[in-house]
């Protein structure tokens, strides 16, 4: 098991650098000038103005030079320095990211708590009302757009019912609760505010079902398709050939054995719901790395960009690292 986990270490950092370098190298060769961008009409023709930020910018130095300039501040713990914002990306990105992982880990555990029982029932109740059930689940979730799923759960629930609150992630008059980490619920938690928790937890409610539904739709296919293979293998006939219950049969015998391409999903699917989120804080207002992304392109804020783009990257091995290693404890066969 050792060895296991260090060979996968040493491949997510190889990983890391050659993510580093990719995502590096095709930010600074995108067209576009972001010192153009970021000055005016009459700045921007001023020869000297314009080379004193690309100085400043360190946009004037050869791009290898700036990619070991990149390297040595990667080390330190520094992604530079915000165009937009004139902030540390990483003081930036520690801002926006408690929102996001909130919003996201919520959604997935939204995900999780449906398509899990949702696909065990579809494959032991095979092509019966559940199955499809299931099935019109997967199929609206993965089909319905993002963008179109927030505009009609705000219409119908905000704007029609007034069941849920507005966008954002608190009401405008409430006041965020103190607390180190920027999760909300945690902080409002930790405070004993229960005034907060309750209202950070109902403006959760209408983005997280909404960036859950593709999600749910994938995590109730797969695992309807893994437990129907795990159904029919010769253990399980074997179970019930000894007259255990259906019960045991299922929950004990089958779904260990169907879990593995859940996790794979799951892991690649949270990591997507952390990377993918843009769409959903857009319409929601709510303030995370996805609103902070769609600023940065849209100024050509090329260090938040790479800054943003190399977290997401080492999100997605993480990610994968942790997969890899429930693998080692789902089957024992993977640590041998």
């Amino acid at each position: 098991m050792p060895r296991y986990i260090a060979q996968r270490l040493v491949t997510a950092a190889i990983m890391a650098l050659l993510a580093s370098a990719v995502i590096f190298l095709i930010a600074n060769l995108v067209p576009g000038d972001p010192v153009l961008a970021q000055l005016g009409d009459i700045a921007a023709s001023d020869p000297a103005t314009v080379a004193r930020w690309r100085a400043k910018w360190g946009l004037d130095l050869p791009l290898w030079e700036r990619y070991g300039i990149f390297l040595q501040g990667l080390v330190h713990g520094d992604l530079g320095i915000s165009i937009a914002t004139r902030r540390p990306v990483l003081d930036d990105i520690l801002q926006y990211a408690p929102a996001t992982i909130e919003l996201s880990t919520v959604a997935f555990l939204l995900s999780l708590f449906v398509g899990l029982p949702l696909g065990i029932a579809a494959a032991v109740w095979r092509d019966g009302w559940v199955d499809s059930l299931a099935r019109a689940v997967s199929l609206l979730g993965v089909s319905a757009p993002t963008f179109w799923l927030a505009f009609i759960m705000l219409a119908i629930f905000y704007g029609g019912l007034e069941w849920a609150p507005g966008p954002g992630r608190l009401d405008p008059i409430a006041f965020p609760p103190e607390g180190p980490t920027g999760f909300f619920l945690f902080d409002a938690l930790w405070q004993q505010d229960w005034e907060t928790f309750w209202d950070a937890a109902a403006h959760l409610v209408l983005p997280s079902i909404v960036l859950a539904a593709a999600t749910v739709g994938l995590i109730t296919r797969t695992t309807r398709a893994a437990m129907l293979d795990s159904l029919q293998q010769d253990y399980v006939r074997v179970s019930r050939a000894k007259g255990m219950r259906e019960r045991v049969v299922v929950l004990r015998h089958a779904l260990p054995n169907a879990l593995v391409p859940v996790v794979t999903l799951g892991g690649l699917a949270y990591a997507n719901l952390l990377a993918g989120a843009v769409m959903t804080e857009t319409v929601f207002s709510w303030p995370g790395l996805g609103r902070y992304t769609f600023r940065s392109a849209a100024a050509l804020d090329f260090p938040a960009i790479v800054g943003i783009t190399l977290v997401v990257s080492v999100t997605y091995l993480l990610v994968n690292l942790l997969v890899d290693l429930s693998y080692a404890i789902l089957d024992p066969r993977v640590r041998r």
